[in-house]
């Protein structure tokens, strides 16, 4: 048959494709994904010769190419997600409430900068960034108003949250006590992931062996109290963001992955007891088809690490779990409009890769935190998909195409590659440390950005078909300058207000076992936030214990 192929195709190429080429030209000579793989004019059979069995399968079963459920969207359709968080708790607050109103699923926190980085809202280091990209949490009467009326037993939160994760995870186990639910019953997720932070965004507080620390006591804890937990969110995002190809997005994402699992397996844990409960964050860009590839490669690049590096044994230690977030960095501030429809085709891609939870982002967000008006249109754009497109009637839709078959051979060889060179390196912190990672990220941005600059690549209304009429009016969200004033005010009541005997005794308790090598950490940061000791409090405790991060320089 392949013979017969063969022949037939290049009498296709003399006959019929080689009359219209001289005719009239392709637009270029060479068409390539954003990873640089070439994409040829046409795929047949022979471009795809795999092994069903062995890198296919059925969906729900090794190694999930096809996806982590039997079923997928048939079940359910995946958790709609809108990332959302601004000024006080008490203003965002309202805006979940609207979001879980319009038929949101789920539940996903936006931090402020100060509190990325461990700062209470009336810290010298705040100012001018409280409630700016997120909302200010300062301590558990935060929490509590954020969370308020908010059935935790029943809506997944995701925390975008890292340096300080397990931190505010206390603080969600505390905020869930009071409404009576038990750790136990908790879903959700902390992303946790320190290194992407080292490498690409930058809200890091310690350095690399406490950090870890940090995130091997998260899992353990995890294991033992709260089995419907995701304990860490390991994030390619920030990195695409950055200015990563897809393929990069893998590799560095896997690569995390891996470091994080040889962790927590040197600290004693059994690694089907905690990585179940792994979880990852992708970007979903421009480029449809490579981006449907990149979910495919990397759930079956994963599996087969789990099984054979590690050798984990339950397969749900061999899946890949991810939520998605469309891109960023693709958004324009000119013409806005224009992102509604970016966002549609990365929101598909994502639903064709087989996501578990998704967000959209707004059309607005080139210019300001999103309004009302533009996150329903956001989520929306999910809905339509999930109700109206059909492609969630059947599992792994675009499976047996020859160029997305091909293309997840090519962007898991490509990936597995880069791991290769990252495990000659000493591991991903190595890499990180001696600038490899971030070296490759500024490349491949400089490239990327040369390409938009030259026209090579065609930004809509920005290098191309652009007009010449006014910026349409957009109800742009605006963050009440008073917020950081009313924030120091609250958190001056609270400090009056507390049992400060008791916070005393819980932070001398925290600064006992922090000095500790190996002493749990996570029932003292839940002792802590009970007693209503701030992040900031705890936090610089342990900058005084730990240290600070300080980069390295790459060599």
């Amino acid at each position: 048959m392949n013979d017969d192929l063969t022949t037939l195709k290049r009498e296709w190429e003399t006959t019929v494709l080689a009359p219209v080429l001289n005719r009239h030209p392709e637009r270029r000579k060479r068409f390539e994904t954003s990873s640089g793989v070439e994409v040829r004019r046409l795929y047949t059979p022979e471009d795809a010769a795999t092994s069903y069995n062995a890198n296919l399968g059925f969906p729900g079963q090794y190694p999930f190419t096809r996806g982590v459920q039997p079923t997928m969207y048939r079940g359910r359709f995946w958790t709609m997600r809108q990332y959302a968080g601004y000024a006080s708790a008490a203003e965002t607050n309202a805006r979940y409430r609207f979001l879980l109103e319009q038929g949101q699923t789920g539940l996903s926190v936006a931090f402020d900068l100060p509190t990325q980085i461990g700062y209470d809202a009336d810290h010298p280091l705040a100012a001018g960034e409280v409630g700016r990209v997120g909302v200010s949490i300062s301590s558990l009467a935060d929490m509590e108003t954020l969370l308020a009326g908010i059935p935790l037993d029943k809506v997944s939160i995701s925390m975008t949250i890292n340096g300080p994760a397990a931190i505010l995870l206390a603080m969600v186990i505390a905020a869930g006590k009071k409404q009576g639910v038990e750790p136990a019953t908790l879903r959700g997720t902390i992303q946790n992931d320190i290194l992407k932070e080292y490498v690409a965004r930058g809200t890091y507080i310690f350095p690399p062996q406490p950090s870890m620390r940090l995130i091997t006591d998260t899992f353990r804890y995890c294991a033992e109290h709260m089995p419907r937990w995701n304990t860490i969110s390991i994030s390619g995002y920030h990195m695409r963001e950055a200015g990563c190809t897809a393929v990069q997005e893998v590799a560095f994402t896997l690569a995390n992955g891996i470091e994080y699992v040889k962790a927590a397996v040197d600290a004693g844990l059994d690694v089907d007891r905690f990585a179940g409960r792994l979880s990852f964050f992708f970007n979903a860009h421009n480029n449809l088809l490579e981006e449907v590839a990149k979910f495919r490669a990397a759930r079956r690049l994963w599996a087969r690490f789990m099984r054979e590096r590690f050798g984990a044994k339950n397969p749900r230690s061999w899946q890949l779990r991810f939520h998605t977030q469309t891109a960023g960095s693709t958004l324009t501030a000119q013409q806005p409009d224009n992102n509604v429809v970016r966002v549609t085709l990365q929101a598909l891609a994502a639903v064709l890769g087989g996501t578990q939870s998704l967000h959209t982002n707004s059309r607005d967000e080139a210019l300001a935190l999103p309004s009302e008006q533009s996150v329903q249109i956001a989520l929306r754009t999910q809905q339509i998909i999930a109700h109206e497109s059909g492609v969630a009637e059947t599992v792994d839709p675009l499976a047996g195409s020859y160029f997305v078959e091909h293309l997840t051979d090519e962007i898991e060889r490509r990936a597995n590659q880069y791991i290769e060179k990252i495990d000659a390196l000493g591991g991903a912190l190595r890499s990180i440390e001696r600038g490899f990672i971030q070296r490759e990220i500024q490349e491949a941005a400089y490239r990327a950005q040369q390409a938009a600059e030259q026209s090579n690549q065609v930004v809509v209304g920005v290098n191309r078909f652009v007009t010449d009429e006014q910026q349409q009016s957009l109800d742009l969200l605006q963050v009440d300058e008073a917020v950081q004033e009313r924030q120091a005010t609250q958190l001056q009541a609270l400090r009056e207000q507390r049992d400060n005997d008791r916070a005393a005794e819980s932070l001398a308790r925290l600064e006992a076992a922090a000095r500790q090598h190996d002493a749990p950490l996570m029932p003292l940061f839940l002792r802590a936030v009970e007693a209503y000791v701030t992040l900031g409090e705890i936090c610089g405790l342990l900058r005084q214990v730990f240290g600070e991060y300080e980069p390295h320089t790459a060599v």
